[in-house]
């Protein structure tokens, strides 16, 4: 048998509830203007932020006393009691966080406490996958889009800021890439979304910036144009993201800001010479060393790869050659870390020597630190490809200036007199 509507109403009293926090009270309180609230929160109203209405009627307020109301104290305990089993708190039925999901969302918009309110979302849609739904269902995407994309109108604003950054703390908890429904798709890839999610990515708080990074991750594979938020903050972006890489505390938070950067690189070249100019180049090389093969292997690869498309331009080739690490700390990685970190660091130094002519001082490097044998190893132990043709180009054109020092293999010449394209 369905409950009616007045049962729904009587199981859930609306004048239980804070007008503030829209949670059910704990010490209510009554102010000059009649209106019941949370007494923590109305001292933060008054105190705080210095405001002198009445939150709920907008009233001028000139007697800041408040009296406490121990009649709705002792309805809501009584109503504690009967409503609930003695196990389990009422505030712990789905039907309870549901009706109070609803509540909060009606009034999120027009609430002095944004803040908190959406810290209490937060509670609720992490209380199970019914939850994400039924706020997702209940349009809770379109509040907590208008409520981000407020930083673009006043990001001075440390209420409107801070509200952005609760804001994204409860979407990163949703399933927004199940959603078959494209409109949710199109909504999270408008500009003003991801301009608005740049900004907290650069001036945020650090739990702020993880939630951030957390939801570009699950955007990073959709079709999104980077130049559109690049000409704003494109230098500021990168740098807050190559911050975040270089995360030692949490592997999550740094394999998922180098997964960011791989997108926003391989996206175009204007992506790369932006990310070049905020010293992407030099940040991704003093990472490798700590890389180590065993427990880094996949975080390894990725800043090979970002490196690997930087230098597919000429300013990144001009950026990995001038770095004093450069050659060094990718052949570390040639042997011992995996195939895919080797295949790609072979690539970078087949980009390296195609730069038009290189210094004698970066071909003396790469004898130096190793390459030149690990590379005549490789092209033992790998069949015909493509890429081991170009590995034999590039030994015919610069045989002639290795072979001079004493650290060249004796065995290079006669490999490659027995290699043709």
């Amino acid at each position: 048998m369905e409950r009616s509507n007045h049962d729904s109403e009587m199981e859930f009293p609306q004048d239980f509830r804070c007008p503030i926090s829209m949670e059910i009270m704990k010490d209510p309180v009554i102010i000059s203007t009649g209106v019941t609230y949370e007494r923590k929160n109305i001292q933060k109203w008054f105190f705080s932020y210095k405001k002198t209405t009445c939150p709920a009627t907008m009233q001028s307020v000139e007697n800041f006393d408040i009296t406490p109301n121990h009649t709705l104290k002792r309805l809501i305990f009584a109503w504690h009691n009967s409503h609930s089993p003695s196990s389990s708190s009422p505030s712990c039925s789905p039907s309870f966080r549901r009706d109070e999901m609803v509540a909060l969302l009606k009034t999120l918009n027009s609430s002095p406490f944004k803040v908190t309110s959406l810290r209490k979302l937060k509670e609720i849609v992490e209380d199970g996958d019914e939850m994400k739904l039924d706020f997702m269902l209940l349009g809770g995407l379109e509040v907590l889009f208008q409520l981000i994309i407020q930083i673009l109108a006043d990001s001075s604003d440390f209420m409107v800021f801070r509200a952005c950054e609760e804001a994204l703390g409860v979407l990163q908890h949703l399933p927004i890439l199940q959603e078959s429904d494209g409109k949710v798709i199109e909504l999270l890839l408008k500009p003003e979304f991801m301009k608005s999610m740049v900004i907290i990515l650069q001036r945020g708080s650090k739990e702020a910036r993880v939630y951030t990074m957390s939801i570009l991750r699950k955007l990073a594979n959709l079709d999104f144009n980077w130049n559109v938020v690049l000409n704003d903050q494109g230098v500021g972006m990168f740098k807050s993201i190559l911050e975040l890489a270089s995360d030692e505390i949490s592997t999550k938070v740094s394999s998922s800001a180098l997964q960011v950067l791989i997108k926003i690189l391989d996206s175009s070249k204007e992506c790369r010479s932006k990310a070049i100019e905020a010293g992407a180049m030099s940040n991704l090389i003093e990472l490798l060393p700590d890389s180590n093969s065993d427990s880094d292997r996949s975080k390894c690869e990725k800043i090979l790869l970002a490196i690997k498309l930087l230098c597919e331009c000429t300013n990144g080739k001009v950026a990995f050659i001038e770095h004093a690490l450069g050659i060094g700390a990718v052949s570390s990685k040639l042997f011992g870390v995996s195939e895919i970190a080797s295949n790609i660091g072979i690539h970078i130094f087949l980009l390296i020597c195609s730069f038009h002519d290189p210094t004698n001082k970066v071909l003396e490097d790469m004898l130096i630190y190793g390459v030149v044998k690990k590379l005549v190893i490789l092209m033992h132990m790998s069949g015909p490809s493509p890429t081991k043709n170009k590995m034999v180009d590039m030994f015919k054109k610069h045989t002639n200036l290795w072979s001079r020092y004493p650290c060249f293999p004796s065995e290079l010449k006669g490999f490659i007199g027995s290699h043709r394209v």
